[in-house]
């Protein structure tokens, strides 16, 4: 099966017998530093990126999109991966330095000129709402939000295709999330993840790309954040026909992905190695029996690691009211936000939001509370 869209170097196809599409996960990392800097100077930072994926060879870069007010609680919680920041302030930071018609836009634009795909991975489905309006050909979905319904459900009536990671996961909220997806749209690509920052090399269960190829039937790929570009192309030759790695300018820069990250050179090295893996079987076999990559292969399965675990109560979501909803208001998905942390906010799973479309509230419910079964008719 292949997924068809535009890019800016015209018609690509996503899956096996197409060139294994590479994404340069820019995500925030155009800020650089602890102390805030102008729009301008972050869009800047966002192009230069761009270029330099470009000049490497990707075929995409991926930033993350934020709506403080539909995503995240104002709770004080910080995440293990980054300490340099309180999730609720990093997202608003993120979100209020970039708006659409001084940074979305003329950063779409760039990429368009400079022949590279752009897209981004919306947070919430208000982060979405706000790409919409720069039409970005893909979406991205980050392994915190394979439960979020509220966003999903927005995603899916797109008509896009919709790149899906598995991070932090069960093998049941996997299948969860694709059978509703794959309700209303048959473009979806899996991304096998182990959200781990960094993931040690013997740790990232390879074989789990054969896996979900195999239950799936959808084009599958790799997420890869190990600091090493081996294992990224010996998922190539396990079946990966989308690779997906962080990317900076420095490691050692302020921010929470950039010690995940490859650097232009080392990109250059990945995207090299996907290219002859694919025509060089002696190469194949070299990476398929490199001692890291053969540590790292697990078994063929779909395996939630230990490290990933942490993670969850703080990035999954719960549904809450987005106004204030009467006494006998039939809900809506307007009346829906799903929002993060879910260990802060004690109600329904944003999975639930299905459930709920066409119910009856019979307690008063004030915006930005929780919703729970004894709220409903």
């Amino acid at each position: 099966m292949s997924i068809v869209f535009d890019s800016p170097e015209g018609e690509r196809r996503l899956g096996e017998g197409h060139p294994v599409f590479v994404i340069a996960e820019i995500g925030k990392n155009f800020i650089q530093t602890q102390d805030e800097r102008s729009t301008e100077e972050y869009l800047q930072n966002a192009i230069a990126l761009a270029k330099a994926a470009k000049e490497a060879g990707a075929d995409a870069v991926k930033f993350q999109t934020h709506n403080f007010e539909d995503e995240q609680a104002n709770i004080d919680v910080v995440s293990p991966h980054f300490r340099g920041s309180d999730r609720y302030n990093w997202v608003k930071r993120n979100d209020l330095s970039t708006p659409v018609e001084t940074f979305w836009r003329p950063l779409k634009q760039v990429c368009d000129e400079i022949g590279i795909t752009f897209f981004s991975t919306p947070m919430s489905r208000g982060a979405a709402h706000k790409l919409d309006q720069v039409e970005p050909q893909l979406w991205k979905v980050g392994s915190g939000d394979i439960l979020d319904f509220v966003m999903l459900d927005h995603l899916r009536n797109s008509g896009k295709p919709i790149i899906i990671s598995a991070g932090m996961s069960t093998l049941d909220e996997v299948d969860k999330a694709m059978a509703f997806l794959q309700e209303k749209t048959d473009k979806v690509v899996l991304l096998h993840c182990v959200s781990r920052y960094p993931c040690p090399p013997e740790d990232l269960h390879l074989k789990t790309i054969e896996f979900f190829r195999e239950r799936y039937g959808v084009p599958v790929g790799f997420s890869d954040h190990s600091t090493t570009i081996e294992s990224s192309i010996a998922a190539v030759a396990l079946g990966a026909t989308v690779i997906e790695k962080h990317f900076s300018f420095d490691r050692g820069f302020w921010g929470s992905d950039h010690k995940v990250s490859l650097t232009p050179q080392e990109m250059t090295g990945l995207v090299q190695g996907i290219r002859k893996i694919s025509g060089d079987a002696r190469y194949r076999a070299e990476i398929l029996q490199n001692e890291i990559v053969q540590k790292g292969m697990g078994e063929k399965e779909k395996v939630m690691d230990e490290g990933e675990a942490v993670f969850r109560p703080l990035f999954r979501k719960t549904l809450v009211v987005a106004q204030d909803l009467p006494v006998g208001t039939i809900i809506e998905a307007r009346h829906l936000h799903a929002k993060r942390p879910q260990a802060y906010l004690p109600g329904l799973p944003s999975e639930e939001y299905g459930n709920l479309i066409g119910r009856k509230v019979i307690v008063q419910k004030r915006g930005g509370e929780p919703l729970d079964r004894r709220d409903l008719e």
